[in-house]
């Protein structure tokens, strides 16, 4: 009870509650405007939230990562355009009603099913962690270095038919994290002699290269086509009150999104189409799917929203990210000198409750805001796409430039950025970069502190849960492999039948 109490006390903070507010608000804004999505706006204030305290910023940056998929189904249902990539499926059912005539039960459906699975993944969090927090003392530099070689199998193997480029990135992102300074013997690596490099590549101005720099370069040279914002006549609240009524389908949804959230490498997209394939399956009008079903709005938009706080089950727990945004966060805790992990359920177990608050508020503020504002947020899906490129690339290097005071972290960014313009234009994935990063760092760190007790391969997995964890990657290798020779033994049979 006085953990819970401390937590409210940080919680009622007015910095606190200022983060909340501008998070939820921000994000739903954010979220409304296609082509901006949280991974951008995330970047852009990262460097920002290094100043703050950590409940401050990490509250800030969660408010704008889950709130952004309540606003992406905005421009999803009304236009047919989704505001972030993880709302393209809403699409398939929304759009079909506002046809129809129902954009405002469509829009109640998607902000009820957002808030079920917001707030079904938060209660899964707070009773998740704990219990993984209780497991993680049994994690020593061994296990550490296997979860994190995990995490990078899942992440390939979470890109399905994009293996090879999903691996090749991945091996790109170890790289960078190479470049520099190496930490124990103060050898210099893959720096040529250049001053600059002997840093290393910042993770922040990768970040802000690959996500902010390169949209804004895509935006620039876009074109500035947006219709007249779409008008609404009706009430939201009643297609709210019906998601309570498909509590099957939502409850179905949260929870593959919930366990696909806390499984590092899959995400939403995967968590979504596990979600809508249940519901088409198992619904009494499976014809209505991708014309405008109900259950299949619900599903989309409940497996999307509980992934965020599913996500930081991993993070707090072992201090190891699922994806992208998440290890953006980590870089909060590190700057602040707070380790997750089992010891931070250990030291700052008032910290950890406060942030299971914060996300709680951060569903209902961002519902609420929804509720209210829906009508005249339609005025940002008609902002020129170039106006917004030009802000993002503006605030991107300030931000860039603000990280170390130089010039030339912003010719590395906008280097980053036009990689980033050419892999959306290949169509290949960004984040296996990041990720990369970040694992790589873990398991070299992790992998130095195992040598002295290796006596042979059999040491690294002489112990229960490094037994397990090596066992989960051979599965996952093995079913990755099973599913390759699966297709390609179709796609030979159908040729040969052809």
């Amino acid at each position: 009870m006085d953990t819970f109490l401390d937590a409210l006390a940080i919680v009622s903070r007015w910095e606190v509650i200022a983060a909340l507010i501008a998070g939820s608000v921000g994000g739903v804004i954010i979220g409304a405007i296609p082509g901006v999505g949280p991974a951008v706006a995330i970047a852009i204030l990262l460097p920002a939230t290094f100043g703050m305290e950590p409940i401050v910023g990490l509250t800030l940056l969660l408010g704008i990562y889950g709130s952004a998929l309540f606003g992406g189904s905005i421009p999803s249902i009304l236009i047919n355009t989704p505001g972030t990539p993880v709302n393209a499926l809403t699409t398939y059912d929304g759009f079909p009603m506002t046809k129809a005539g129902e954009a405002p039960r469509a829009l109640g459906l998607s902000f009820g099913a957002s808030f079920f699975g917001g707030i079904f993944a938060v209660i899964a969090l707070i009773v998740l962690s704990p219990v993984l927090a209780r497991i993680a003392p049994m994690f020593g530099s061994r296990e550490i270095f296997l979860a994190a070689l995990l995490g990078c199998v899942l992440v390939v193997v979470a890109h399905r038919g994009q293996s090879l480029a999903a691996g090749a990135l991945l091996m790109f992102g170890l790289f960078l994290n190479t470049v520099g300074m190496e930490a124990n013997n103060y050898t210099q690596r893959y720096t040529f002699d250049l001053a600059f490099l002997t840093q290393g590549v910042n993770l922040i101005v990768v970040v802000l290269g690959l996500f902010a720099v390169s949209q804004a370069f895509t935006l620039l040279t876009g074109r500035d086509d947006q219709e007249a914002a779409p008008e609404i006549h009706g009430s939201v609240w009643k297609g709210v009150r019906e998601v309570f009524r498909n509590k099957r389908v939502a409850v179905a949804g949260s929870l593959s999104g919930t366990i696909m959230g806390i499984i590092p490498g899959v995400g939403e997209f995967t968590s979504q189409f596990l979600s809508y394939t249940y519901a088409r399956a198992s619904s009494k009008a499976p014809q209505l799917f991708g014309k405008g079903s109900p259950e299949g709005l619900i599903a989309s938009e409940t497996a999307n929203n509980s992934v965020p706080p599913a996500a930081m089950v991993p993070l707090l727990a072992l201090g190891i990210p699922g994806e992208a945004l998440t290890a953006m966060m980590l870089s909060v805790f590190y700057v602040h000198n707070v380790i997750p992990g089992p010891g931070l359920f250990r030291s700052h177990m008032d910290f950890v409750m406060a942030l299971y608050i914060c996300l709680g508020l951060l569903n209902l503020l961002a519902l609420a805001f929804l509720l209210v504002a829906t009508k005249p947020l339609l005025k940002v899906l008609v902002i020129p796409n170039r106006y917004l490129g030009m802000i993002i690339l503006t605030l991107s290097f300030v931000g860039i430039y603000s990280l170390r005071n130089s010039a030339v972290d912003c010719v590395i960014a906008a280097a980053f950025g036009l990689l980033g313009v050419v892999l959306k234009r290949l169509n290949l994935p960004i984040v296996p970069i990041i990720l990369g990063m970040v694992l790589g760092g873990i398991m070299e760190t992790k992998f130095r502190t195992s040598l002295p007790r290796i006596r042979s391969l059999y040491s690294w997995i002489d112990r229960p849960v490094a037994m397990v964890i090596f066992c989960l990657i051979c599965i996952v290798l093995a079913l990755h492999l099973w599913g390759l020779w699966r297709d390609w033994k179709g796609k030979s049979d159908g040729s040969v039948q052809h």
